[in-house]
């Protein structure tokens, strides 16, 4: 059976515990699980401790974030079978201090403009995250019929970019993708451009395959267009790469709601990724 490898928990910007996840891809029919957080180590953590739990494996795994400064847009790395490691938690901890000052400048304007919004609540909401995501600060505003959803017309007044920037909006620094896909290697893991349509990374997306800097693509994601996925498809079956595919699952937190399962990788891609990710582990032990 398949495994949903894109999803997101309370971790990070989703709204569902961790510990729901396997339950969930189990009524879907998934056979794997793959938690993919953002710059967190939390879901790494988890899946290492509970390989399988509900009868569904769990692949560790982790969405890191990096930025193409050369286009000047955000790019998300998938990683899978990453070690546990003093450098990925590292980044993590900065990336998650980075988005926590962000996010407080952020609740400082708000509660000026918003008398109901109280920055404690959103903290409350974010606590297992150990920092703080936009997510948390619109589940407060959501919450007391203040806002139109978790991102709609009023999400896009205090955090858009464009047309206009947010009355509020203040963005962590990123890693450039180059120091990301490093660390990704030196960490033992497998790398896969995830949903490169929705932050228009094909450009980018051809370079890093030409470069062989990508293990896979994510192919079969919600937001992927039917020209990339075309041309995805054409450039992993030329070049060898595996093919994921997930949900990008947010529970509450999302615009149009899909359960874990909805999109996923096959089972003969999940083999080849478990199989690489045991190689480059063992080749690790052996360069030691």
């Amino acid at each position: 059976m398949p495994g949903d490898l894109h999803t997101h928990t309370t971790y990070s910007d989703g709204s569902t515990p961790v510990d729901t996840m396997p339950f969930l891809a189990r009524c879907a029919g998934m056979t794997h699980l793959s938690i993919t957080d953002h710059d967190s180590m939390r879901g790494v953590r988890y899946a290492y401790a509970h390989p399988v739990q509900e009868g569904v494996h769990l692949i560790p795994g982790i969405e890191m974030t990096a930025y193409d400064y050369e286009r000047a847009h955000r790019v998300h790395l998938l990683c899978y079978w990453p070690d546990d490691c003093a450098p990925l938690a590292e980044f993590c901890d900065m990336m998650g201090e980075r988005r926590r000052v962000a996010m407080l400048q952020s609740c400082r304007e708000l509660e000026e403009i918003c008398p109901q919004f109280r920055t404690e609540e959103a903290l409350e909401i974010a606590k297992d995250s150990g920092t703080l995501f936009k997510a948390h600060i619109m589940r407060v505003l959501w919450q007391y019929g203040l806002a139109d959803g978790m991102y709609n017309d009023v999400y896009r007044s205090l955090f858009g970019l464009k047309p206009v920037r947010g009355r509020i909006l203040h963005t962590p620094k990123y890693e450039p993708v180059d120091d990301v896909l490093s660390l990704i290697k030196a960490c033992r893991g497998v790398v896969v451009l995830a949903h490169p349509s929705v932050y228009h990374s094909m450009e980018l997306a051809r370079e890093l395959i030409a470069a062989g800097r990508l293990d896979g693509v994510e192919i079969d994601h919600p937001r992927n267009t039917p020209e990339d996925r075309a041309e995805l498809t054409r450039l992993a079956k030329e070049n060898g790469l595996l093919v994921t595919g997930g949900t990008d699952y947010h529970g509450l937190n999302t615009v149009t709601p899909r359960p874990v399962g909805a999109f996923a990788t096959t089972d003969d891609e999940i083999a080849r990724l478990a199989a690489l990710a045991k190689a480059r582990k063992a080749s690790g032990k052996k360069a030691r």
